[in-house]
């Protein structure tokens, strides 16, 4: 795996089964074994219907999250965001994880999504603040500290083109 600066990293939409398996992968590593909130897998009923998103570089999966709509309810046509993850080997490179926020919001923001939510682990809470998310409430999800966030969508212009992504620019990410 090569985590030297010169390479571009993308965030586009998985579309290439290595891409789907490359996410399940780094889920399976961050969620099972580096934090050991499952045992030997994160998969449950969303991914039948959720969209991944992955970063790629190198031909490497090294970043993801997955995105899936909710019907209709009290909140409007509301969007959710889930198991976002970063490999260790690039969690120093900066913007992989804003990034893939990014496109996760735009993305659902250009298919009519009205509110987008997450359940974010307490310790993330400050960076999607800063990315223009608010607490709704704290909570206790798989025996941890959350925080049920929502994106301030002004913030997230419709991306209409998520096949093709966003390149992270490592040099202003940094």
């Amino acid at each position: 795996m090569n985590t030297g600066d010169t390479q571009d990293i993308v965030v586009r939409w998985a579309r290439e089964a290595w891409e789907i398996d490359g996410a399940l992968a780094l889920r399976r590593k961050v969620f099972c074994d580096e934090q050991g909130i499952f045992e030997h897998n994160d998969r449950d009923a969303i991914d039948t219907h959720a969209q991944l998103l992955v970063a790629v570089c190198a031909a490497n999966v090294v970043g993801t999250v997955r995105i899936h709509r909710r019907d209709a309810d009290d909140r409007g046509n509301a969007w959710y965001g889930s198991r976002l993850a970063v490999s260790a080997a690039y969690r120093r490179h900066g913007g992989i994880g804003a990034m893939l926020i990014r496109l996760a919001v735009s993305s659902a923001h250009a298919l009519g999504c009205e509110v987008f939510l997450a359940h974010v682990q307490a310790q993330n809470a400050p960076l999607f603040q800063r990315l223009h998310w608010s607490t709704l409430e704290e909570t206790m999800v798989f025996g941890r500290a959350h925080h049920l966030m929502q994106a301030d969508l002004e913030h997230y212009p419709p991306c209409a083109t998520p096949y093709e992504g966003f390149v992270v620019d490592q040099r202003r990410a940094a």
